[in-house]
Formats: C-alpha cells, structure tokens, sequence
C-alpha cells in the first residue's frame, strides 16, 4: 500500500495552483458577487490541459481519470478559486459521453469539453421530485425517428455558459417493478421551446442557477446517449464522478479557509500573545485540519477505485459526506478565528461559507447519504 503521491501528480498539483494563485480570493469574490463565470481561469486552464484531462486523448483530452481531475478541482479551490462547473461539465458529461456516447457522439462533443470551448450541463433535479429521482415527471416521446421533450428542471447550474445539456427525462415504465424508465439526452440550449429562467439565490457564486422549462423540445435520435430506458444506470456514472470531484473542491475550500486562519491566528495579538496560542483558537482548528486530510484520504480512494472500475458507490458518498463537513467546520472556525474581522469583505472568508453550504446539500445531501451508508454499508433495513 503506496501512500506517497507519484511525482507527476505532485507535479499537476504545483502546476494547477501556480495557475490559479494568479487569480486568487479576490477575483473569485468579485466575480462570485456580481454571478460571473471565473472566464478568465477555465481558459487558462484549459490551455494546460486540465479542463479535459479525464478525457480519452484521442479526442484532445489529457487521458487522465478521476485521479487527476480531483486534483485539478482540489488545487483550485485551495488557492480561493472553487469551479462548480468541474464538477458537472468535466465530471458528469465527460464521464458518461466517454463511457456511453455513440461515435458521434463522442467526435461531436468530447473535444469541445478537452479544449473547454464547449460545456455541457446536467439536468436531473425537478421541483417536485427532490431526492427521490423515479418521481421524474420531464418526459420524452417518440416522434416519427424525433423525440418530443417536454417538463421542468429546477437548480440547474451554469446554463448560461452551456452549449448543451444532459438531460434525464422518463421514457416509460418498467412493468414489472412500476418504476419510471429513463433516458440520457443530449439537448443543445438553443432548442426551440427550451427556457432557462434564472434562479436567484443569496449565495455568492460565480455560477448562476436556472429554472428550465421544456415544451416539446424536439431532438433527433442522436441526441439518446446509450441505451433507452437505461438512463439511471448511466447516470450514476457521472454521478460518482460529481461526488467525488465535489468532494475534492471541498477538501480545497478546507485548506484555503485554514491557511488563511493559521496565519491569522499567529499574526494577531491580543493580550501581548499572538491568539493562536490560546487553545480556544487552536483546537478548532487543529480538528478541522485533521477532518480534512481523512476527508482527503477518502477522496484519493473513491478516485482510485471509479479510475480502476471498481465499484465506486461507497467511497464516492463517504467522501463527498466527510469532506462537504470538514469545509464547514473549516470555514466556519476560520471566520470564529477572524472574529468580527470573519465577516468582513476585506478578509473574503463568507463566500467559502456559502459554498461549502451549498456542498453540504448538493449534490447529494448528507442525509440521502447517511441512508445510503446505512442500507448499503451496514446492511439496515432501506428507510426510504
């Protein structure tokens, strides 16, 4: 059992931050205020390569796995940059065309997501389902060779910036088990009868959020992505990925939110000592510090094992529990730290809050997954 990083991957780690220190908390803040994509950063990015580096290389990307991109969304965050758009166009999209797509399909569309001139968005959640997925009412029917599509989606990110999105709607019913049957689509934003309404929310992102409303938006076969009917089996392909790479922008958030405290901590003094040396301060932040390397470890073993095909279901929701608690408790200890200085705009540290929030809900929420461990680790009867 190797711990130790191979050397290339450290070096992706250096390289990446290089990169994103350019760029820093105040732009992600500025840019996360006023709900503007990090533009700048995802181009300069993707010139390295790192935008598609899980992508197959045959069709531009860097032939890497989820390994790499966790490290890619890790170092980001970790320099005050988080991309929610990793986690569902290089992620999920990526994943499931590449494991999935028709030959078309993949020439069409993986790379444009390896250069990162094309994104492509994932629509699953519905205001009336929630978590519970088979209650899918968006629906696609046949048409002649068409599909008709038609439904509502609900907190979609990043619709603005997407050339297209993976859309799950249902396409039957299983007879023997009752439950919906769904597809994978690919439906280009510029559809006739698709709108995507903003959705305002208080937290400070750079990713805006979107209701989407389809009226018999028409798609050629081309646009099914494997198999009809098989759509939730392909889904939790990508759906793994987002866990984990999720779980990796968390870990960065953490890091981010405790180097800023350490050093807040060891500057400050109150009382002729620096108030770092008060345990009051210290401890919380120790704690943090150590729920965020198990969080890493836990990240490093769900990439490993969906990079070797292995069953990935447990390792992906574990971590993407523990590190979405350990950014919390990061931030949330290195705004107690800061004191009334924690929420101030000159020390940027409440939009990290407002992000490590959103991860503890999305996107999978702790209590689904507190279910999952419960039924699927433990063996306890299913509660839901």
């Amino acid at each position: 059992m190797e711990f130790a990083e191979k050397p290339e991957l450290q070096a992706l780690r250096d390289t990446v931050g290089q990169i994103a220190a350019r760029y820093g908390s105040s732009y992600y803040v500025e840019r996360a205020a006023r709900h503007e994509p990090l533009t700048e950063l995802w181009a300069d990015l993707a010139k390295a390569g790192f935008i598609g580096i899980n992508v197959p290389e045959e069709y531009g990307g860097g032939g890497g796995g989820l390994v790499e991109l966790a490290i890619v969304c890790e170092e980001i965050a970790a320099q005050g940059c988080p991309m929610l758009l990793l986690l569902v166009s290089a992620a999920i999209s990526a994943e499931v065309i590449s494991r999935f797509g028709d030959a078309e399909q993949k020439q069409r569309w993986l790379p444009g997501l390896a250069d990162g001139s094309a994104k492509v968005v994932f629509a699953i959640t519905e205001p009336g389902a929630g978590s519970n997925s088979h209650q899918l009412t968006t629906a696609a029917r046949r048409d002649g060779d068409d599909w008709l599509i038609s439904g509502q989606k609900y907190y979609i990110s990043g619709v603005d910036e997407a050339r297209a999105l993976l859309l799950v709607a249902r396409t039957g019913t299983d007879e023997v088990t009752g439950r919906a049957q769904m597809s994978l689509f690919l439906v280009p934003t510029d559809a006739p009868g698709f709108v995507a309404q903003p959705l305002p929310v208080d937290a400070m992102l750079p990713e805006r959020q979107f209701t989407l409303f389809l009226d018999d938006v028409r798609v050629g076969p081309e646009a099914v992505v494997g198999e009809v009917g098989a759509g939730f089996a392909q889904v939790f392909h990508g759906l793994n990925p987002e866990r984990i790479t999720g779980a990796a922008l968390c870990v960065g958030v953490a890091r981010y939110a405790l180097g800023l405290a350490a050093e807040y901590a060891t500057q400050r003094t109150v009382w002729k000592a620096p108030i770092g040396t008060h345990q009051g301060v210290s401890h919380p932040l120790a704690k943090a510090a150590i729920e965020t390397e198990l969080a890493a470890l836990m990240t490093r073993k769900a990439a490993w094992a969906h990079d070797a095909g292995i069953p990935a279901g447990e390792a992906s929701n574990m971590a993407k529990y523990a590190a979405a608690e350990a950014a919390l408790a990061a931030v949330d200890a290195a705004i107690q730290t800061h004191g009334g200085n924690g929420l101030s705009t000159e020390y940027g540290l409440v939009p990290y809050w407002g992000i490590a929030r959103l991860l503890r809900i999305a996107p999978v929420n702790r209590e689904m997954v507190l279910n999952y461990v419960a039924q699927h680790t433990l063996g306890l009867p299913r509660s839901h």
